[in-house]
């Protein structure tokens, strides 16, 4: 019987080679200017024999930055830095989609190196500590709630961004909607107390959320547009109760555009099963991600859960993931101290199973 793990499918226009996903995972080693460098490049290429390969959260805007070292995607430059992460992936047969977040209000003002307002759908602190430059986690930055009129313009900032990602020759964006980030924030309704026409009911919570993903598609096509979703997921003081009414308005809003897919972080909560429930409200492919064992993700595909599986933290330590698992072969162990430091150590070092 054929694995179904290692079978080809497609994400609305790309055409994936296996089912494996890399997973987004934040690893702060860009450049000067938010600019990604050659050993980024280096290290998405090394990983792409992945089906797919998601990008560490790439900020649309000066204002989405919170963390240290995250690249952008809106300037000049940084285009031209994922122009040759893209063209190192696509050198090896691989594709890669571009996760755009923007923070919000998890932001750290000294993390930037230049100054921006810090922005949030209510004037309300992230509770969370978050890591400064120097690594130890701080009270984030107070934001200012943006006003109503603002609102399209953001919108476009995401559009904006998603033509930079194309025209650097990234193959799709993903939009992050989770994590108490921006768009998260507007979904739930511990950091969203607006009183407009964005706030409130879940229909008008998840309106925001929809226009960045209409924008977003009508820059570059549908079918180059994911969504990274996780209901019931509290990082970042989200209220994890209760996640259906929005999620659904959020997914039955975005469904019929025909995007390329929807990234599920299932938080497997024994009060709310997540796939289920997305399978309810949303027609085209999904990628399920979190904490998977390769058991786990094979009894995913098998009985039409998943489309696709995605990898995070096993992708770290082993650029040739999916060779590994071919094999059977055992996987390495990440450095936990190199997750967001050490330049190439912990991070372009890690040798494949055969050169080991």
């Amino acid at each position: 019987m054929t694995d179904k793990l290692f079978s080809p499918t497609s994400f609305g226009a790309l055409t994936l080679s296996n089912r494996i996903v890399m997973s987004p995972m934040t690893r702060d080693r860009a450049g000067p200017g938010d600019v990604p460098t050659a050993t980024m490049a280096e290290y998405y290429r090394q990983r792409a024999t992945a089906g797919l390969i998601v990008t560490e959260g790439t900020q649309p805007c000066p204002e989405g930055k919170g963390y240290w070292r995250t690249p952008g995607i809106h300037s000049a430059e940084q285009v031209d830095g994922w122009g040759r992460v893209a063209e190192a992936v696509h050198a090896e047969g691989g594709l890669i989609s571009m996760q755009l977040m923007h923070c919000g209000r998890a932001v750290v003002a000294d993390n930037r190196g230049f100054k921006a307002d810090v922005v949030a759908p209510s004037a309300l602190p992230c509770p969370s500590l978050i890591p400064g430059p120097d690594g130890v986690p701080v009270t984030p930055s107070m934001p200012r709630a943006l006003r109503t009129e603002e609102l399209p313009a953001v919108a476009e900032q995401y559009a904006q961004a998603a033509r930079n990602a194309r025209a650097a020759g990234i193959d799709a964006v993903e939009l992050h909607c989770s994590s108490g980030y921006l768009i998260n924030t507007f979904l739930n309704p511990a950091s969203n107390h607006r009183e407009d026409e964005f706030g409130g009911s879940p229909e008008n919570r998840a309106r925001f959320p929809i226009m960045v993903v209409k924008a977003m598609a009508e820059a570059i096509g549908a079918d180059r547009v994911g969504v990274r979703i996780s209901p019931g997921n509290p990082y970042n003081g989200m209220d994890p109760s209760d996640p259906a009414p929005v999620f659904a308005a959020l997914l039955d809003g975005i469904d019929g555009l025909g995007c390329a897919y929807l990234h599920v972080l299932d938080m497997q909560s024994p009060d709310f099963d997540t796939l289920q429930f997305v399978r309810r409200h949303w027609s085209g492919p999904i990628a399920v991600n979190n904490m998977l064992t390769l058991e786990k993700a094979r009894t995913l595909l098998a009985g039409g859960q998943a489309d696709a599986v995605s990898f995070g933290r096993a992708f770290i330590a082993n650029p040739d993931l999916v060779a590994r698992f071919q094999a059977g072969a055992p996987l390495a162990q990440a450095s936990l101290e190199h997750y967001y430091v050490g330049e190439e150590k912990g991070y372009t070092d890690y040798p494949t199973y055969t050169a080991a």
